[in-house]
């Protein structure tokens, strides 16, 4: 608890005056800050650009939305169909960036962000519910202890603040590594229940290079400074597996560390995920070939795919492989004639004959494309 008041109160304190120590040099995107207010982008506080990965249409949601920057430009890239939702349990930061919405709103054309206040390791909860049961129902006992928990997990259950599968992309900058780390787990979990299927991630974070010993995870000005609260650099990757995502990569990795704290690295970095499709695995004779330059590769669901051979997939390996993150490393094989629909998931390795595949359609990346002659 005293972590987490030392991670509000610092950020409280950032909301009144900008605090330098909060951040790390960004290049951001000019065009996007310009119609932006000055007192925004002064009291933001970050380590990258997840803006970058925004689509238009999108429905966003920004983690730890701070002074709204991130949501504010994030809001330019959706367009009039798109959505951009912040999410902070720090008032005085919900308030700096609700004070800009009239404004931002008459700019954007309409008012397509939204402001909430809950913990980014339950987006269930919506605390702003929270504090207003609590004014109504004080805890002064343990039955009226037990009768606010009732209340939470009806809240959770029936109107959750973030519901399931309802977002196309969530964004961070600078604000997993506050979570405590017994809530780690629990917030990636969060963040796969509300991404839809085939939704993405795009976390700007702080890792360190060796696991951060104790003594500096108990320092609040580290954690609160973005330090002792980072994941190191494999459990972050393995983390976002773990609960299920794919195509979990670091996109941006910066190559000089932002701090060095008893020879512990610590740099920032942008992890970028998928969450798969819910569907069934269903074969009806599609085949991938890796490209290389690898001799062989494996993706997150444990298939392989040796360079240049070609391996049989279903249809949702299919277009994951060939439509998403994995695109430029594949080429797709479409039989002429869709076979009927099996349900199977090719084990490892599994061969596509040449026989099966006569007269299909390949699909290259769009550089390759073309006549031969």
């Amino acid at each position: 608890m005293a972590l987490e008041h030392s991670v509000l109160d610092r950020y409280s304190e950032g909301a009144e005056q900008r605090q330098p120590d909060l951040c790390c040099p960004v290049d951001y995107d000019a065009s996007l800050l310009a119609l932006l207010p000055q007192e925004i982008i002064d009291k933001d506080y970050g380590c990258g650009d997840p803006s970058r990965y925004v689509r238009e249409g999108d429905v966003v949601l920004d983690l730890g939305s701070g002074s709204g920057k991130i949501c504010y430009m994030a809001a330019q890239l959706v367009g009039d169909k798109g959505r951009v939702i912040g999410v902070d349990t720090n008032d005085d930061m919900l308030a700096l960036a609700r004070q800009y919405q009239p404004e931002m709103a008459i700019k954007l054309g309409n008012d397509r962000v939204a402001f909430v206040k809950g913990l980014i390791q339950d987006l269930a909860v919506d605390l702003t519910a929270l504090d207003a049961q609590l004014t109504q129902h004080p805890v002064v006992d343990t039955a009226s202890l037990l009768r606010l928990r009732s209340w939470q997990q009806q809240q959770a259950q029936q109107t959750p603040l973030v519901k399931d599968n309802s977002i196309d992309l969530v964004v961070s900058n600078c604000v997993l590594n506050l979570v405590q780390d017994s809530d780690k787990t629990k917030m990636i979990d969060e963040i796969f229940r509300v991404v839809k299927p085939g939704g993405r991630v795009a976390i700007s974070d702080i890792v360190s290079d060796e696991i951060v010993p104790a003594h500096l995870k108990s320092d609040p000005m580290l954690w609160s400074g973005c330090i002792s609260g980072a994941l190191q650099e494999q459990e972050m990757l393995d983390a976002f597996v773990k609960a299920g995502f794919v195509a979990v990569a670091y996109d941006k990795w910066e190559s000089e560390p932002w701090q060095v704290v008893e020879d512990i690295e610590f740099r920032s970095v942008t992890i970028t995920a998928v969450k798969p499709q819910d569907e069934s695995c269903l074969d009806v004779g599609h085949a991938v070939i890796y490209r290389g330059p690898f001799s062989e590769v494996y993706d997150d669901e444990g298939h392989v795919y040796p360079r240049g051979q070609r391996i049989a997939t279903c249809a949702r390996s299919y277009a994951l492989l060939t439509e998403g993150v994995y695109g430029d490393d594949f080429i797709g094989i479409t039989p002429a004639t869709l076979k009927a629909a099996v349900s199977w998931c090719a084990p490892a390795g599994t061969l596509r004959p040449a026989s099966e595949t006569k007269g299909a359609v390949h699909r290259a990346s769009a550089a390759s494309e073309g006549a031969c002659c």
